[in-house]
Parts: structure tokens; sequence; C-alpha cells
């Protein structure tokens, strides 16, 4: 009966141990923020105000950045022709990082009518750690190129982050600091909506479930040892 207690109390240990392997796993937070842009356009100053939601999705060593506008900003009196409108924009970094990320994307598929508000395609960068921590993504600075003129909107609500990633420099640096990172991408990424970006790379889920598995293994060779070492001889 001893044996049958202890037998019992280590299997209840391992898959508590197994437990808080899981519980331990890299988390990334989300939000859609109102972002209240003021732009600065060929026919004068415009305001609008756009949710805006960023995702992150790890991609290799580092991670795919997608900002979505959930509405649409400034407005043209003239219609702009498909493939006559190209967006980009900044992401600024924070936390363990700073610096910006530029994300851009591709021209308008379709024809946008006239004094209508602009939607703009979801636009993509690549960011990659330089720094290990807590690395937060707010929205920057929009740029609408159309028709040979510039459009720059800048956030003046002082929004807060879109998203927060919990990152680990890819070259094994220090926690904390300084120093811009990521490059622009192509603009073929995800959709808006408002969903939370996907969180947590698939790679470090299996080495996760791979570590609880070993902890689990370990506790029940435990269990094997002491009750081969009570029996009688």
């Amino acid at each position: 009966m001893p044996n049958r207690k202890r037998t019992a109390a280590l299997a209840t240990a391992a898959a508590l141990a197994g437990a808080a392997v899981w519980t331990a796993a890299p988390a990334a937070m989300a939000e859609v923020v109102d972002v209240n842009y003021s732009c600065k356009t060929p026919i004068g100053d415009k305001s609008a105000v756009s949710p805006i939601d960023i995702k992150g999705v790890k991609s290799g060593s580092g991670y795919k950045i997608t900002m979505s506008w959930q509405k649409g900003v400034s407005s043209s009196p003239v219609e702009l022709g498909a493939g006559s409108m190209k967006p980009s924009a900044t992401i600024k970094l924070g936390g363990a990082d700073s610096g910006t990320l530029a994300v851009t994307g591709p021209a308008n598929q379709a024809a946008i009518p006239e004094n209508t508000p602009i939607k703009i395609n979801d636009l993509s960068g690549t960011y990659t750690p330089k720094k290990t921590g807590k690395v937060t993504f707010t929205a920057g600075i929009l740029t609408i190129k159309a028709l040979g003129t510039t459009t720059t909107c800048t956030p003046t609500n002082s929004p807060g982050p879109s998203l927060t990633l919990d990152v680990t420099a890819s070259s094994g640096g220090n926690s904390g600091g300084s120093g811009g990172s990521g490059s622009g991408g192509s603009g073929d990424s995800g959709g808006s909506g408002g969903a939370l970006p996907q969180t947590g790379p698939e790679d470090s889920a299996i080495a996760l479930g791979t570590l609880g598995g070993t902890v689990l293994l370990a506790g029940a060779a435990g269990v094997l040892w002491l009750t081969r070492r009570n029996q009688p001889r």
C-alpha cells in the first residue's frame, strides 16, 4: 500500500510539472486600437479614425507583422483607378526594442470612387528580434501615394500598442536596450476584422510538448526505480 501511494504521488507531481511547462509558454497580447489620423493631403488637411489591428506570426528567425485598417482613411476628389494608389506605413517598436518597422502592401486592385474613404490594403513587413523581452508594436505614420501626389497621415491621439510579443533575439542578445530593427515586406498578408493575432509559433509548441513529455517520462522512471527498489529480494 505505501508503494502505491508513493507511485500515485510521483505521477501527480510529474503531471503538474508538465502542466507548468505548458503555462510558461511565450504569450502575445493584442488589442484593436482606434487611431486618430491627421492627414496632410494635396487639397488640405483631413482627419479620420480607424481601428488598427496588428498581427504577428512566427516566420523563420523572425515574425511576419501584418497591419490592418478596419475603416477607410482620407479620400480623393477624383476617382483613383486600379493600381494608382500605393500605401505604406511605419510601426513604432517599444519595450525591449525601439525604432520603426516599415510595412508595405500592394496597390489598390479596384478603382476607388471620388470622395470615398480610401480603404488601405493590409500592409506587412518582417521583424527580426535583436533583443530578448517583450516588444510592443504601435501604429505609426501612414503614407498614401496616388496620381503623383503624397498624403501623409499621422496619429494624433497617442494610441497604445496593438500588439505585444515576447521575443528572443535571433543572435542571442541580452534583454532590454534600443536599436530599431525589421524591414519592409510584401503585402499579400492576412485579412483584417479585429481578430487577435496568431500567437505562439508552432515550433515552440512542439518543443514545449517535447519538454513536457520528457518531464513525465522522468517521473515515470523514478516511479519504476522506487517500485523495484522496494520489492523483496
